[in-house]
């Protein structure tokens, strides 16, 4: 199998907001939000901050790390990557997703192999030094409508539980009837056997959802050296119960965050808004918005309330009940982990770009903001069909109306473009305003509403045209019709949509190894063709 992969920059495919083009192109305005800009130099400043900085508590780190990995199938390079950790010379590079089931969307897969690729890349210009590209698991997240459904062959399939709380947490049960309506579909592809083998000892043999998650991530991603890290520990967030203090009782996380909200919403849309207290209590099948109401603090979905002493001495002898939102999250991690970079997606750098100022507060380095790669995966025939209509790879994203109204001009034998006929109206009518102006300046604009209204017939009469002459190439329009609905699944970018199940079910192992040899170190968004 041969892939040929055309690269583009995001603002070309149309799926990116204003504030993440801005971002791209190191807008001014956007300067005050970050720290370092996503490039070589950019790096080369978080890794001079990082090992100026406070130190991580990498005992900790390793520790916990040795203890989850404990009992996996064994991998030299993880295992080496967990023991570097707790030199002062080896770093992080770090991606982060809730724990989906049977791996999620697409993006969740280019968003590791990014990470992957970019702690490759430093560790190529850094020999002195070691990097590691870490999974960060949000295995707290609890929401299950979001994480609890995979779409396959353009069905939805949802797991059907009534279990509440942390996604993470929840037992594999019911899980079996996705799986087997999966093989059903998929056992029958040259890695089909292989890919169920994977799901069944991930998702069927786990007790809970992040241990499934873990698993699976480890199968496909042990190879390049991948640590997975569940966060989910009271080692880890006994280190943040200053902050969680803050959050709890002077609110200082969300007065912050709103500063930077209120000038950064000036001109973007806000991705995250912070919450007066932005922890949840966690315990069993509970993850409950914790609030305030008069001088004590009730859990939602509960009948707990405690007083500030109670919730305090609660706080300290078991942080690991306390789970932070999506305001805390990133300080969470960046204190844990000996960090550089970011991998996230667009939504994910545009949350990121409120935090700056809450970082600063708490003296904890900001990390560079990568944006992630984005792959479009073709297969052959969808390319064959596209480039028998005339166009390449760099047209997928172009809208289907602008690609048949070029085909048609193109192809049609007939005349269907009225420009030089508008060009010779607009030259007539100008000669008019040219005889008016001297006699009665106030005149050109009445010839200027002439001219309008005698253009807009002529442009009608030229979309009427094409419109009749489209009707001759209806095999043309089926054609691109049927490749924009394959690969852009209603509407959406397919990574949005499509898992990774059927491809490797198709490819193997291989996919992922071309995925990776085709992701580029700083972010694009790729189309990658079958030949």
């Amino acid at each position: 199998m041969e892939w040929k992969s055309t690269h583009l920059p995001y603002r070309q495919t149309g799926y990116f907001s204003r504030l993440i083009t801005d971002y791209l192109d190191k807008a001014e305005d956007l300067s005050p939000f970050y720290s370092y800009p996503a490039n070589p130099e950019g790096l080369q400043s978080a890794l001079a901050a990082r090992k100026a900085g406070k130190p991580v508590d990498r005992a900790t780190l390793v520790a916990a790390l040795e203890e989850q990995y404990a009992g996996m199938p064994e991998s030299a390079k993880v295992k080496e990557n967990i023991a570097l950790l707790a030199q002062p010379t080896t770093f992080t590079l770090c991606t982060a997703h809730q724990p989906a089931i049977f791996t999620g969307h697409l993006y969740l897969i280019y968003k590791v192999l990014h990470t992957i690729r970019l702690a490759a890349w430093m560790a190529e210009q850094y020999p002195g030094h070691h990097f590691v590209p870490v999974f960060y698991m949000g295995s707290e997240d609890a929401d299950l409508e979001e994480l609890g459904q995979i779409s396959l062959g353009g069905e939805k399939l949802v797991w059907e539980t009534k279990q509440t709380g942390a996604v993470g947490r929840m037992a594999t049960k019911g899980l079996d009837k996705l799986y087997y309506r999966i093989e059903g579909e998929l056992l029958v592809q040259p890695f089909g056997k292989e890919l169920m083998v994977l799901l069944k000892e991930a998702f069927l043999e786990s007790q809970d959802i992040q241990t499934a998650a873990f698993r699976i991530l480890h199968r496909l991603f042990a190879d390049y050296g991948l640590i997975v890290l569940i966060a989910d520990k009271a080692a880890f967030k006994r280190q943040m119960i200053a902050v969680f203090e803050d959050d709890l009782f002077r609110q200082e996380p969300s007065q912050i965050v709103n500063d930077s909200i209120e000038h950064l919403g000036r001109k973007y849309d806000i991705q995250a808004n912070p919450r007066e207290i932005n922890l949840f209590y966690l315990k069993d099948d509970l993850r409950g918005r914790i609030g305030k109401v008069d001088d004590h603090y009730r859990i939602h979905g509960s009948a707990l309330v405690f007083t500030e002493s109670e919730l305090r001495e609660e706080l300290h002898r078991y942080p690991e009940r306390f789970s932070p939102n999506v305001i805390l999250r990133g300080l969470y991690q960046e204190t844990i982990l000996p960090n550089l970079a970011f991998v996230g997606g667009g939504g994910e750098t545009a949350y990121w770009l409120e935090l700056k100022a809450l970082f600063d507060h708490y003296n904890t380095p900001f990390p560079v903001l990568a944006l992630r790669s984005s792959f479009l995966l073709v297969e052959k025939q969808w390319m064959e069909k596209i480039e028998r209509a005339g166009f390449g790879a760099g047209d997928l994203f172009r809208d289907e109306d602008d690609l048949m109204n070029e085909l048609v001009k193109r192809d049609s034998n007939q005349t269907l473009s009225l420009e030089e006929e508008i060009a010779t109206a607009n030259q007539y009518y100008e000669s008019l305003k040219a005889l008016a102006r001297p006699v009665d300046p106030t005149l050109e604009e009445h010839v200027a509403a002439l001219q309008t209204k005698a253009l807009e017939p002529i442009r009608l009469l030229e979309k009427k045209l094409l419109k009749a002459e489209k009707r001759k190439f209806g095999d043309q329009q089926r054609q691109i019709h049927s490749v924009k609905e394959a690969l852009f699944p209603g509407g959406n970018l397919q990574e949005r949509v499509e898992n990774i199940l059927p491809w490797y079910a198709a490819y193997g192992p291989e996919i992922i190894r071309e995925l990776y040899a085709h992701s580029p170190v700083w972010g694009e968004f790729v189309v990658l063709v079958e030949r």
